[in-house]
């Protein structure tokens, strides 16, 4: 019975099975990856949408624009921080 090699004639070279599922393995880590940035990144632009939104901006719209300056001093240095993780994350 030759050439019933068992499971390594079904699918071929083993080595080269074993390189095939070792890239398919990899593209999966990078697109796992891709996901987290991606989802990194829309986390830092609802967080900083959600904090100007409570923001009640009264005054003029010198005293506005100030509010809102406030709150992305106190919010933006989060969000830069969410989005420089992320791009590691790529590396």
């Amino acid at each position: 019975m030759e050439g019933m090699g068992g499971f390594g004639d079904l699918f071929g070279d083993p080595e080269e099975l074993q390189r095939r599922m070792a890239e398919f393995a990899e593209q999966l880590s990078s697109q796992q990856s891709l996901a987290w940035a991606d989802n990194a990144i829309k986390l830092a632009v609802d967080m900083t949408v959600a904090a100007i939104n409570r923001v009640n901006v009264q005054g003029t719209t010198s005293e506005q624009a100030e509010q809102i300056r406030t709150v992305m001093a106190t919010v933006f240095p989060e969000a830069v921080t969410l989005v420089r993780e992320a791009r590691q994350g790529l590396r």
